[in-house]
Formats: structure tokens, sequence, C-alpha cells
């Protein structure tokens, strides 16, 4: 992977023409774009066919190797490269057969026989075997891989051991190639989501020869084997990264579009211009066009919206003080009006959010959590010590940036948790913006005060929200390790009883959000994209918000 010069697509922008638009985005657009002048060497000029679909999709993915992909950039480029032994059905959002055509299960839901497709194969004409399963999925669980989403095979027997040193034996994990075809896993107890789990795509195949061969650089090989429907073709930072149609996947035959690409547009005037020129055919979010214009937007046809697992929060660092004592925690999330928020910034019909996990999500009874209360938080801050903010110490605020500046919806929402808590408790916050992956960096370090932070559900159930805060999770990102709320968790996991379960979790959540406060939710997200439903087909908005690459074609295109 190489860093590009400016492209193509960008360079075109700077010629535009606002005719064809509507007088109001004309207006509104006119108001948000500058032309600048751009130094373009010979080499950078590419005359490159225009992909079968063109999708906006905010930054450059941070990585596609799936075991490290944390970001939701990544999440939509992985799947398409690499799949697991289930894939997520685009409709239902439900896990169906992937690599993996049928699977037995027993002892009581503790032991999984996956049984592959006869032929598999790489993109490169390899064969595919148990062997790479077992080998993807102790690579995710290796602790010299680091990832952050190992916990999800804590639940296999041995996976947790084996992650966090404990044993250093790969074959005493419950992860076996029983031959070349059939792959066991047995599991410490039932997980009613574990099918799930495996059409997650940090736990996709990965090619076993190449990563032993070339180490830490295997996604720079070329051609660079894959196990899902596409190949990657060409990935250019700031420039664009493609997918062609991969003739040897299993289910080559339901693909329906060649080629796919992926442009990394952080601008959402820039986005909304492209979109309305036929530069590119969705817009996958609605931060990615201008908010101003959302109200307009939303009355068009080819605007969609669709319910959607995700929660918008801040996340406090519990090691840096006054921050390590919830008091100071519960004064701050009590202060602040997220309707105000989600009126005043938002403006999409969100609603606003007291408890971590979405309403709707399957099997959970959310906890009360904390509703703004001027008069406590005040209290709460002269117990910790800060009386009318009084020797409080200024402390900063983490969000990460994007072109467009003071217009995202990120900048807006510091900007206005920056004045109600100066406002109301006295307190004085600076903001610190970073660019997408410097911000990233600066979560998992924990250098940070308090930090913008987003989650979209891996799958339909609470533990894909509460789990993220245990104290061994790689996702926690706050420093905060409690033994009462690992517990707790420990044991919903353990419950066979839904409505124990039920109760477990809901115990787990109260913790987080109102008797520690290490999050304060802000609001839960819809689902919205931008596209011409007479043109392009197979997009389907589903709870996870994920899209299938391999079913959206474009009607404009002839075969």
């Amino acid at each position: 992977m190489r860093a590009a010069g400016t492209p193509r697509w960008a360079r075109e922008e700077l010629l535009i023409c606002f005719e064809h638009l509507s007088t109001p985005l004309k207006i509104a657009l006119q108001g948000l774009f500058v032309l600048v002048s751009v130094i373009v060497s010979a080499g950078c000029v590419r005359n490159e066919p225009r992909a079968d679909v063109v999708i906006v999709n905010g930054a450059d993915p941070e990585s596609i190797d799936p075991a490290i992909i944390t970001a939701l950039e990544d999440y939509r480029v992985v799947p398409g490269l690499f799949e697991g032994l289930t894939r997520i059905d685009p409709e239902t959002a439900l896990p169906i057969p992937g690599l993996a055509e049928r699977w037995e299960i027993s002892d009581e839901g503790r032991e999984y026989v996956f049984h592959l497709r006869q032929g598999l194969r790489w993109s490169t004409g390899e064969p595919l075997g148990a062997e790479d399963v077992v080998f993807s999925w102790l690579r995710l669980l290796d602790p010299r891989t680091a990832a952050d989403y190992a916990a999800q095979l804590f639940c296999v027997k041995n996976g947790e051991a084996f992650s966090t040193n404990g044993i250093t034996d790969p074959g005493k994990v419950g992860i076996q190639a029983l031959d070349g075809r059939r792959v066991r896993v047995q599991l410490n107890h039932p997980v009613p989501y574990f099918l799930d789990l495996c059409a997650s795509p940090t736990m996709a195949v990965v090619p076993r020869r190449v990563i032993e061969t070339h180490g830490d650089r295997w996604l720079q090989v070329r051609p660079l084997p894959s196990s899902g429907s596409h190949t990657l073709e060409i990935w250019r930072l700031n420039d664009k990264l493609r997918l062609r149609k991969n003739p040897l996947y299993w289910d080559a035959a339901n693909t329906v579009n060649e080629t796919v690409e992926f442009l990394p547009v952080g601008s959402p005037a820039t986005a909304l211009n492209l979109y309305e020129r036929g530069v590119v055919d969705i817009i996958w979010d609605k931060d990615l066009v201008p908010s101003e214009l959302l109200g307009d937007l939303k009355q068009r046809r080819d605007f969609h919206d669709f319910p959607y697992i995700g929660t918008y929060f801040v996340r406090f660092n519990a090691t840096h003080p006054p921050f390590n004592d919830p008091r100071v925690r519960r004064a701050l999330a009590l202060a602040v009006d997220k309707q105000r928020i989600v009126e005043r910034i938002i403006r999409g019909g969100e609603p606003v959010a007291h408890h971590l996990v979405p309403t709707g999500v399957a099997n959970h009874r959310a906890p009360d959590g904390l509703i703004q209360d001027g008069v406590q938080a005040r209290k709460l801050l002269v117990e910790a010590g800060f009386p009318q903010g009084k020797g409080f110490p200024v402390f900063q605020y983490l969000f990460d940036s994007a072109a467009g500046g003071g217009a995202k919806v990120h900048a807006k929402i510091a900007v206005e948790l920056q004045e109600m808590w100066r406002r109301e408790l006295g307190i004085r916050m600076e903001l610190r913006q970073l660019e997408k992956k410097v911000y990233l960096a600066a979560q998992n370090g924990l250098d940070y005060d308090l930090s913008r932070s987003s989650w979209v559900g891996d799958y339909n159930d609470p533990n894909t929200f509460l789990d993220l805060f245990l104290s061994n999770n790689g996702n926690n990102r706050t420093g905060w390790k409690n033994a009462r709320y690992d517990g707790l968790m420990h044991q919903a996991n353990l419950e066979q009883d839904a409505r124990k379960r039920s109760e477990l979790l809901r115990q787990a959540e109260s913790l987080l959000v109102s008797e520690e406060a290490v999050v304060i939710p802000l609001y839960f997200y819809l689902g919205f994209q931008f596209y011409d439903g007479n043109r392009i087909q197979g997009i389907h908005g589903n709870i996870l918000g994920m899209s299938a690459v391999r079913t959206i074609r474009n009607k404009a295109v002839r075969k």
C-alpha cells in the first residue's frame, strides 16, 4: 500500500458546476465549498475505468487484516475479501452458511462441528481447508497479534488462557481440525449467539501459508489470497480501494457486480457533491452529508433509513484524575442535555440514550440510566471536592477529525458539551482533534481524558455492547476494571435461563452507566443511506447496518 497524490475524483471536484442542483442545495453547497489550487504531478494522473459500484466510505480503512480491524470503515471492506464459517444474511442480519455448508451442535450447545464446503479455494487457486480456519482463530487469540477482538473467542475452551499467556500450547485450545473439511469447536458453556460470532469479520478465514511466509507484511503480497466474494485490486491511500469479483469464490454465481470501489471522503459537502454528479453511487452515512441540509434531503426518494443497533457515547479515561472518581463522572453525565444535542445537531430523529444497549436489542431489559439533573450534578462535584468547579483541572475532549472541520458532527457535539459543562459545573474543557488513526491509537493507549466514542453491534444480543467493558477486553479503552462488573457478565454468560440472564445484564449495564458512569450514552443511531433505488439494487438496511458487497448491483452497468 502506498500513498497517492491528489485523487482524480478530488481534482474533478475542483472544477464543479452547480447548475444541475436545486436552488436550496446550490446555495448551501456554495457556502460550504472552498476551491483551492492543486499541483498535480504527471505520475498521479490515471485513466482507470469507473467501477460498477462506487461508495463513499468515510476514512481510509485502518487495516484490512480481519484480526486487528476495529473501525467501521474496515468492517465495510473486509467481509468482501475474507469470509467466515458463517456470513450475515443482508436482509435479516441472521447468520447463514458461509465457508461452512452445515454444522452439528452437541453436548447441550458446548460443541460444534463445522463442515466446510467441497472444493473451497483461495482466489489464487490454492485449496482452503480446516487448517486455515484453525490457524485464523488461533491467530486472533494469539497475544502476539494483540487483537482487540480476541475476547470474542474467550468462550472457547482455554481460549482466554491462551490469549493471556496462561497456556502456550495451542493444541489445548478447543479448536481442532478433524480432517481437511471438518472443524470441531469446544466451548466453555453454551453461547446462544456463537453462530453470529462466526460471521464476525474478525473471525474470517485468512491465508495461513501467506501469513506464515510474510508475517506482518502479508497484506502487501500481490495477488492477495482472498476467501471472500472479491479480491483486492487497488488500494491507494487517500485515493481509493477497489475490489474485483473473485471467480473462485464458492458463491461467485450470485456475486452480482464485477468491481466495487470505496472512496475515502470525509467532507460531507464533497461527498454529497460527488453523489449529485454521479461520481459515486452510494453514501453510507448520514454524517457524510451536510447536516444543514438533512431536513430537505430526508424528503428525497433516494434517502433511505432503517433500524440500526448503534450508540454514540462519551468514554472516560478512568485512570486520569479526577475522572477516576465515579462522583466526577456522574456529575458530568448528569449535566448533559442530550435532547438539545439531538435536536440542534443530529436532527435526524435519533432517540436520546440513557443506557448503552440500544432499545430493541433482543433479550434485553435496559436500566433507567442517568437523566439530566443539574442540581444533583453540582452536588456530586461538591462531594468530590470541586465546589462550583473550583480546583477542577482543565481537561481535554478527544475526537477524530475529517475534512469539513468544525462542520462535522463530532466537533459540534464537542463544542456543545464544552459549553454545557462550563455553564452547569464551572469547569473548563479543551478540544483535541486528531486524525482518525491517531485518535484510535490515543484511545487504545489511554492518552486522553474524555473521548467521543461509538459502537455498532456485531450481533443482536446485549453482550456485543456490554462485554466491551470487561477488564480484559481490548475494546474497553477506559482503563476501568471492576470485579463486580466482570462477575455479573461472567454469570450472565453462563446463565441458560433467558430471564435470569437478562436481569444479570441489566444489573451490569446499570453499574456501567449509572453507578460508575464510565460512559455517557448520548443517542442511539438510525441507519441512513443515499442511493437511487431505481438504479442501485441489493442494499438491505438491517439492524447491524452492514450491507453485503456481493449483493449490490448497478443496473446501469451492462454485463
